[in-house]
């Protein structure tokens, strides 16, 4: 089995800076893209906010981009998500995301976090 832990949610004030980390423990081969997603309270779908690639190949959506920053330490199984000049549009759960191989040469599987809320206020 594979677990993902979310940590560094709170509240924050609008201006200020966050940084979510996400550890992935249990039977890990090896892990492909590792992912960040966010739910807005009442909303159904999950809206992706940025990957990094095992190449290291990162990409944001707009409504982040240039303001946030996502890194991987692949030694520790963790993700990180970083981001600046925080907007009250920014609160929601937070969620990590991880392609995950349990077993050498086995197919990938999408593992997912608990979720941390973050909660931007003014």
């Amino acid at each position: 089995q594979v677990q993902l832990v979310e940590s560094g949610g709170g509240l924050v004030q609008v201006g200020g800076s966050l940084e979510l980390s996400c550890a992935a423990s249990g039977t890990i081969a090896s892990i492909n893209d590792m992912r960040w997603y966010r739910q807005v309270p009442g909303k159904e779908e999950r809206e992706w906010v940025a990957l990094i690639a095992t190449t290291g190949f990162t990409t944001h959506a707009n409504s982040v981009k240039g303001r946030s920053t996502i890194s991987r330490d692949d030694n520790k199984n963790t993700v990180s998500l970083r981001i600046n000049n925080l907007k009250s549009e920014d609160t929601a759960v937070y969620y990590c995301n991880a392609e995950v191989q349990t077993t050498p040469g086995d197919s990938f599987h999408n593992y997912w976090g608990q979720g941390t809320q973050v909660t931007v206020s003014s």
